[in-house]
């Protein structure tokens, strides 16, 4: 039985969450307060993270940055809940560490297909880990100055070590490994995140955005990440 743990003061949110998810089979950990879920989480290992931003003693935004740092949550999915709906709050929350994020009020039956996805995919990602570290043969993958090394999950601009999260290193990883070709956001939603085209989010375009603010020079004029509007991304293949 899958644990997901829930950290949201709103006593009618969490109620919901608890109802909707124990119904679903999930075994429930919910907690109102931003230091006792920390505290909670030292001896808890969850399968997925429901996190509101706006908690007491210690936000969200903190709660994320500190698990990040801690050896078995590294790879743990995170889906952030908040009121906020401004980008620079959700960049905020996915540059620490969010996997992705909803909106509220949200939809019980989206959040119910968002959680499966992340489930799914923390799932396969774990099963396809190879003991090397790589899973295509070559423990690098470069394109001009950009240059992943995948048996180390470091990613470098030139000489410089850039700082990505896992969503960004796998996104990246799918951009260079299939350079020149356009992917468009259904594809990157179900790679990346397991998402089918029925979950409508932003997810893609904020990452792809906060992406290109670490890997160019010029991220208005990108030199590697191109769009094709209406249609996806690709990185470039003469870069």
């Amino acid at each position: 039985m899958k644990k997901i743990f829930i950290i949201e003061d709103d006593e009618e949110i969490k109620g919901l969450l608890e109802f909707n998810l124990t119904k679903q089979g999930y075994n429930i950990v919910s907690v109102a307060d931003g230091r006792e879920a920390l505290s909670m989480l030292q001896d808890e290992k969850p399968d997925l993270i429901l996190l509101d931003i706006m908690l007491p003693e210690v936000d969200g935004y903190e709660i994320c940055r500190i698990l990040r740092s801690w050896d078995g949550f590294k790879d743990t999915p995170v889906i952030m809940l908040t009121a906020k709906s401004e980008e620079l709050d959700v960049v905020l929350g996915l540059e620490l560490g969010a996997d992705d994020y909803v909106t509220k009020p949200f939809s019980i039956r989206e959040l119910l297909s968002r959680i499966k996805a992340h489930l799914r995919r923390s799932k396969t990602d774990s099963e396809k880990m190879p003991q090397n570290g790589t899973d295509n043969g070559s423990s690098t993958l470069q394109t001009g100055e950009l240059n992943l090394k995948l048996d180390e999950y470091k990613a470098y601009v030139g000489e410089k070590q850039i700082n990505l999260t896992h969503k960004e290193f796998e996104l990246l990883k799918l951009l260079m490994s299939n350079r020149g070709k356009v992917l468009n956001r259904d594809l990157l939603l179900e790679k990346i995140w397991g998402y089918d085209t029925e979950i409508d989010t932003r997810t893609v375009d904020v990452h792809i955005r906060h992406l290109r603010q670490k890997v160019e020079t010029d991220p208005a004029n990108p030199r590697y990440i191109k769009t094709i509007r209406g249609v996806g991304y690709y990185l470039d293949s003469n870069s």
